[in-house]
């Protein structure tokens, strides 16, 4: 019976750290665009978009592992301009087909000087729930809450092809502090 509670208190302690929800001070920077969730970026590429846009961008993968912070901040200041969900598979959020094949949402914010990035929220295969609090139309500002991914993910940045990456694969990230890239008018 001992062992029972044992890992009773094991999984309640690691729920209780999954959905933790950091107070952290977010970076400002007028051009810059801020990590909207914890990991260790996985890809660096430059992709043809065909979701919202018709054009090459760059994109920027960052993985969270069961042990990162789920929690989804906006990247910089704007409006939510497009918010569209799509249901798939649960590959391991790493793998690069994953950005494609499985369940994820896509948010695009558009900053006032007319500059979009879309960012991706993809479940992974232990992610089977993804949340996202905004629609079109709202209010967006950089290191507020836009959603949340459980139990294993990923975020994808999809940027401006002149957008200035300031990380390298194999970073750490921090949501709310760490400068994915710049962008140039």
């Amino acid at each position: 019976m001992k062992i029972i509670y044992v890992i009773a208190t094991i999984h309640l302690l690691w729920t209780i750290s999954f959905f933790r929800v950091p107070h952290r001070k977010t970076t400002q920077h007028r051009d810059a665009v801020i990590a909207s969730a914890d990991g260790t970026v996985v890809a660096i590429e430059e992709v043809h978009v065909n979701e919202y846009f018709n054009d090459r961008r760059i994109q920027v993968s960052v993985f969270m592992s069961p042990l990162n912070v789920h929690v989804n901040w906006f990247p910089m200041d704007g409006t939510v301009s497009y918010v569209k969900y799509h249901p798939g598979k649960f590959l391991i959020a790493n793998h690069p087909k994953s950005s494609a094949e499985n369940e994820r949402n896509t948010i695009v914010v558009k900053a006032a000087d007319g500059k979009e990035v879309m960012v991706r929220q993809i479940a992974g295969m232990l992610a089977r729930r993804i949340v996202c609090f905004s629609k079109a139309g709202d209010e967006a500002k950089a290191g507020e809450e836009f959603g949340l991914i459980r139990f294993g993910s990923r975020i994808d940045y999809l940027l401006p092809a002149n957008a200035d990456v300031n990380l390298k694969i194999g970073d750490k990230v921090k949501g709310k502090q760490t400068i994915i890239a710049y962008l140039h008018k």
